[in-house]
């Protein structure tokens, strides 16, 4: 096999090497299946193409050819000709999977499933790439350059990848890489014949070089330094799951798991945020509620032995729309009223869940890569943060009365929600004390509120910030023995007896209103962060209920269906009480106050903007563009505007001296020979050079070699100028050729007058077509431009061959040879 055969096959096993990365991006290895037949079409080609000796564009054309046929085969529309060759309809095809995979990066979050658009994209981009590394390795010798094409291999999973992409499949990509710039060499070498080693002996064929090794030692540096150096280099992890919330097996444990099932520990690192010395701003919301609930961002619904956490959220893009209460056909009345909120982000708070109020009914200022998992009822992305976003939505809120969540019926035992939200670990002691409380209730409402009025201070709950930090099942049966705790503890122990009483139930985590104003907005710190518990009633959905002690949470809420466990004076439950969360607010020391505005006057008495108000990004973006393409193409315009401007600098009369007759043909206006030869001169040739400007502009050819008579003569000619126009053209030749050889020129501002008068002419003559290119786009302008540019060019080339003069005496090859002398 001849080397540039042997090069093609090294080449596409690197480029698949450098598609390593992309194993974080799918779930299952049929994208590895599908490219590296893929790939090994394409180089099957390409061998065949150069043992035939086919010229370079023919293997190209080869490769392509093969590379179309294989897709055609893996990704059928069904109307191939013999099931192989694409037709129309395969096009087609292929167009569909193109949106087909645009839905799927905006509704899937990594890593993805096996979905054929995404799949087609793989393929495609890895066998594209092939074809660009073979063709810069074997064909144009340049190795270097096919990283190019690997790296952006490489940057698809960084850019969809919230977490860092795993150190293994970097270095696999690197050693793919390294090999291909080795085969090249060996290549090298072998067609040179010899090798040598520093000092010019000649080397044996097994008998290392130490020139090789030296290579290989910095090639390993290499890869060392850029695998190591961001471990070592600290970085910034400011994001509240990734402080609030460190991944890993479950809730349970350390916390700092491996994540590797995916979940998240919403628990392990709360108490830091609620006992940290130092607060930082983290979101500001303003809301024309007058008394809103808590900002929620995340749950955890999963319950084992290892305590609460949560699954991967999956859901559809924000495009689609979000749910809306009022339209679900099982909801069992509630008036339901609509509010507006704007939401800031800070730079300190990063994460991959927005806050947002429950019930969200629209959102706008997210872009694409966030989506919306309807079970969860969370807003998410796999691919941005919320660090620094500015969003607002629209969200709904009912009013309930007891009364009304007590017609709340069970669910049925093999409903979905019973199945996968009602298992609780096996905890006799819990278990009894749930059926003491439940005894002889039969709503599942009332059965909830039993639970929760266990957590009062009269049953010998208080709040405690010492208590042990896990959310696992032992230490919430903990809790409940001892009776100490915060929130994390009261929402999980909560949610796990309402499990356990067959009422589907979840931890909610997010904000607290807090105690910080700005304005009429919230601001909520890290000091803020919060856990509550939610419960499934039939007919109404997930209701919250927050069994913390409201006096000892800043900025807590409370409702008429969940009142403050701990006031003395609970208010009558009525149907006209009101019911939403927070509508009822704790009168416990930590509440918040609540704007001073009426509920009634919706968004259009606060500061929020109507969600169809004003222009939208996008036509502002479309505008913006569209502007700025203008002023781009009145560039060339506004620069010949300013020299000619620049130009009209003469101004002094002209006349005649006694001594100087007036020249032949020139308009009735005296001329002075003035004595100021230097100025005079500037004048006169800034004349000249901006009538050759405007013979440019209006396409009338330019004779460097004539004189300037001869030259302003044939304008006349050519551009058929009229009398009057013909003299000025007549004056401003007479007036170069004096500059140029009379030792005293002509001076004035009859020159500028001249060249009006002449580009008066010159348009007049002149095509409509013409004139517009003279004004838009003038070839004078355009012609200096593109000379600037390649003489720029030179210098650049000259200074860049200079630069690689000098560098050439620091060649390691060249230091390595003169150590060894």
């Amino acid at each position: 096999m001849t080397g540039r055969r042997r090069l093609g096959l090294v080449a596409a096993a690197a480029t698949l090497l450098s598609a390593a990365p992309l194993s974080a991006i799918f779930d299952t290895w049929t994208w590895l299946l599908q490219c590296t037949l893929t790939v090994a079409l394409v180089a099957g080609a390409a061998v065949l193409t150069r043992t035939l000796r086919f010229p370079t564009w023919a293997q190209a054309a080869g490769m392509v050819l093969v590379l179309l046929l294989t897709l055609t085969w893996m990704f059928p529309s069904q109307e191939e000709f013999l099931s192989l060759i694409p037709t129309p309809g395969t096009f087609a095809h292929f167009g569909e999977l193109f949106s087909e995979a645009g839905n799927d990066t905006r509704a899937y979050g990594v890593p993805v499933p096996d979905r054929d658009g995404l799949l087609f994209i793989a393929a495609l981009g890895i066998g594209s790439v092939a074809i660009a590394v073979d063709l810069l390795t074997v064909v144009a010798r340049r190795p270097a350059l096919a990283g190019l094409p690997m790296l952006a291999i490489y940057s698809v999973p960084v850019a969809v990848y919230i977490d860092s992409v795993p150190v293994l499949s970097f270095i696999v990509g690197a050693v793919g890489f390294l090999w291909l710039l080795v085969a090249d060499n060996v290549d090298r070498v072998r067609r040179f014949g010899r090798r040598f080693t520093g000092d010019g002996r000649d080397v044996d064929v097994w008998e290392p070089s130490p020139l090789a090794a030296a290579g290989r030692r910095l090639a390993i540096i290499g890869v060392a330094a850029a695998v190591l150096l961001p471990l070592i280099v600290p970085g910034l992890n400011t994001g509240l799951l990734n402080q609030l919330t460190q991944a890993g097996s479950g809730v349970g444990g350390s916390g700092t798991g491996g994540g590797g099932n995916g979940r998240i520990n919403l628990f392990s690192a709360l108490s830091g945020q609620l006992t940290t010395t130092t607060t930082t701003n983290y979101v500001k919301v303003t809301t024309n509620e007058p008394d809103p609930f808590y900002l929620r961002f995340g749950i955890a619904d999963v319950l084992s032995d290892e305590g609460f956490s949560n699954r991967t959220p999956t859901g559809r893009p924000l495009s689609s729309g979000l749910e809306d209460p009022r339209q679900n056909p099982d909801t069992q009345g509630g008036d339901f009223q609509t509010y507006r909120a704007d939401v800031e982000i800070t730079n300190d708070f990063a994460q991959a869940l927005a806050p947002v109020y429950a019930a969200t009914v629209d959102m706008d200022g997210l872009d694409g890569a966030w989506s919306y998992d309807r079970n969860a009822q969370v807003i998410f992305s796999n691919r941005s943060t919320t660090r620094g976003q500015k969003y607002s939505f629209d969200y709904v809120r009912a009013k309930y009365t007891p009364n009304q969540l007590r017609r709340s019926e069970p669910l049925p035992s093999d409903s979905a929600l019973v199945t996968q939200l009602t298992t609780v670990p096996d905890d006799p002691a819990v278990e009894a004390l749930v059926e003491q409380l439940t005894d002889g209730l039969d709503t599942p409402y009332d059965k909830i509120m039993a639970l929760y009025r266990h957590f009062s201070k009269d049953n010998g709950f208080s709040y405690s910030l010492t208590a042990n930090a896990d959310g696992n099942a032992s230490a919430i049966a903990a809790f409940l023995e001892n009776k100490q705790g915060y929130c994390q503890q009261y929402a999980a122990a909560l949610a796990w007896m309402a499990r356990a009483a067959g009422i589907p139930a979840r931890v909610a985590f997010g904000f607290t209103r807090g105690s910080t104003r700005d304005g009429d907005a919230y601001v909520l710190t890290n000091r803020n962060a919060h856990a509550w518990t939610e419960v499934y009633l039939d007919g109404f959905g997930w209701v919250p209920f927050d069994a913390t002690p409201a006096a000892d949470v800043v900025g807590s809420s409370r409702s008429a269906w969940a009142p403050d466990n701990d006031r003395r004076a609970a208010p009558e439950a009525s149907e006209s009480a009101t019911a939403a969360p927070g509508a009822s607010s704790s009168a416990g020391t930590g509440s918040a106050a609540r704007p001073d505005r009426d509920v009634d006057a919706g968004a259009a008495g606060g500061t929020s903007t109507p969600a169809g108000s004003g222009f939208s990004t996008t036509a502002l973006l479309i505008v913006a563009g569209l502007a700025l393409l203008l002023a781009l193409l009145l560039v060339p315009a506004l620069r010949r505007i300013l020299v000619r401007k620049r130009r009209h600098a003469a101004t002094a009369p002209i006349t005649v001296s006694s001594s100087t007759a007036a020249p032949p043909g020139s308009p009735g206006v005296e001329v002075t020979v003035t004595t100021e030869t230097i100025q005079a001169r500037e004048d006169a040739h800034a004349a000249w050079d901006e009538l050759v400007d405007t013979m440019l502009d209006f396409r009338v050819p330019v004779d460097p070699t004539e004189t300037p008579r001869h030259t302003a003569q044939r304008l006349i000619r050519e551009a058929e100028l009229e009398a009057g126009t013909a003299q000025a053209a007549t004056l401003l030749g007479q007036a170069e050729e004096r500059a140029r050889y009379a030792r005293k020129p002509l001076r004035g501002e009859g020159l500028t007058e001249a060249l009006a008068e002449v580009r008066k002419g010159m348009s007049a003559s002149a095509t409509a077509r013409t004139r517009l290119t003279a004004l838009l786009l003038p070839p004078s302008v355009m012609l200096r431009w593109r000379t600037d540019l390649g003489e720029s060019s030179t210098r650049w080339m000259a200074s860049l061959s200079k630069l690689r003069e000098a560098s050439s005496r620091f060649n390691p090859r060249r230091m390595l040879a003169n150590r060894a002398r």
